[in-house]
């Protein structure tokens, strides 16, 4: 299953991927329009800055394997999918009591106030890529399979490595 993955060190705390997603889940599609609608879109990604470390860091859900959010929902209104494993949430089910936010371990359970309904990351169905990821301008945010993702940072690890390296030097 793809996933969106972080690169935090690249992250520059823009939060291009903050207003792509709420624009990704408004009505309209439009940030122009979407800023007027009723109820606002919401977010499902957000950046964190840690102050300590002059760094911003985007959180999102992690679409657990032992998803505590799953199993504390009353209604059903969140579960995971047989085939993909991703966690989802079906509005209509959710009586909005929060236990979900309560429970997540990331803290990436939002809500809709005046719907009364959670709102959690869904990767954006319908789209190839999720709103966020394609709007991340330093590529901090990566939609991939872990064992690819992985192969990537490797890549990358080496080439860095690699320039540190002087021309005939032993590995």
């Amino acid at each position: 299953m793809k996933e969106v993955m972080v690169r935090p060190e690249r992250c520059m705390g823009c939060r291009s991927c903050e207003i792509a997603c709420a624009v990704e889940h408004s009505e309209s599609k439009s940030l122009f329009a979407a800023v007027g609608e009723s109820p606002s879109p919401r977010k499902r990604i957000y950046i964190e800055y840690i102050p300590e470390h002059a760094a911003s860091v985007p959180v999102t859900c992690r679409h657990c394997e032992d998803a505590p959010c799953t199993t504390v929902c009353p209604t059903g209104a969140l579960s995971r999918e047989e085939i993909s494993r991703k966690v989802v949430h079906s509005p209509e089910l959710c009586i909005g009591c929060w236990t979900c936010s309560m429970v997540c371990n990331y803290g990436v359970i939002g809500r809709q106030k005046e719907a009364r309904v959670a709102v959690k990351c869904d990767l954006c169905p319908g789209r190839e890529v999720p709103a966020c990821v394609e709007a991340c301008p330093t590529n901090a945010l990566v939609y991939a399979e872990v064992k690819d993702f992985s192969g990537i940072k490797r890549a990358e690890a080496a080439l860095k490595l690699a320039r540190g390296m002087k021309p005939g030097s032993a590995l």
